[in-house]
């Protein structure tokens, strides 16, 4: 009865810490694009099969209070690349470049205009928008040493990563998809270096401690967790972008042609 009364606590606290990680950290996108749907989906769909041209713009926001730090430079353009590849897979998309934000700033109700101006100046039929954020937080904590009762004090990040997809029509600054996708994942870690063998680790969450990272080194753990909480949130980001442009495809090919 008792192991009984423990799996169910253990259950109901991984149930609401998934909760509490849909919404941390909270949606930027907004301060960058009207969060009102101002397109219609079928001007997506009218191209048919013919893939059409745009261009990818990543933004690194860091303005919540509770931000974590950007990616280094040479990791965010790594996962550009990823998300250029995995976002021309799953829609007729044919990216011709990833791009930086070029002076985008946030501002309040979001301003398409400047995104527009952006493709326009490029020659791009859309746009597609990523807001790239997250939120961490540190505690601490005593890590084990292998599969001993020897411990030693350290500390745990946990990081909730957030990844917001907008795809902009440049000619007329409307929007007309979008979907997002969050990742989790915890580093654990002494509060000294010098357990290779075991530490630092990161591993994805929620309820999967088994699939270890280790990070090459000691102080730039940080930065090797919030790289593979972001992959986990792209990944999560094109399984929803493909469902959806699925969903998109049914509804189109169901709808009686008007005439």
């Amino acid at each position: 009865m008792r192991t009984v009364v423990q799996r169910t606590v253990l259950l109901s606290l991984a149930v609401l810490l998934s909760a509490c990680a849909s919404t941390v950290p909270p949606s930027r996108l907004g301060d960058y694009l009207s969060t009102e749907k101002t397109g219609e989906s079928e001007s997506v769909l009218m191209f048919g099969q013919r893939p059409f041209k745009t261009g990818l713009v990543l933004i690194p926001d860091t303005t919540d209070p509770e931000a974590a730090p950007a990616l280094p430079e040479e990791a965010l353009l790594r996962l550009g690349h990823n998300l250029k590849q995995d976002l021309e897979r799953t829609m007729p998309l044919t990216i011709s470049d990833v791009i930086p934000t070029e002076g985008i700033r946030p501002r309040q109700g979001g301003d398409a205009a400047q995104f527009a101006e952006v493709g326009r100046r490029r020659g791009w039929e859309y746009l597609a928008i990523v807001v790239v954020s997250s939120t961490e937080q540190e505690y601490p904590v005593y890590v084990f040493l292998g599969w001993t009762t020897h411990m030693q004090p350290g500390s745990r990040t946990d990081n909730w990563s957030l990844l917001e997809f907008a795809l902009l029509d440049v000619k007329d600054g409307k929007t007309t998809m979008r979907s997002e996708g969050r990742g989790w994942a915890t580093l654990d870690r002494p509060t000294a270096p010098g357990i290779d063998q075991w530490y630092p680790v990161v591993y994805l969450r929620p309820q999967d401690p088994e699939r270890h990272f280790w990070p090459p080194t000691y102080d730039g753990a940080p930065n090797t967790l919030r790289v593979v909480s972001f992959n986990q949130a792209a990944r999560r980001l094109t399984g929803n972008l493909l469902r959806e442009w699925r969903r998109l495809l049914e509804e189109k090919a169901t709808t009686p042609h008007s005439g």
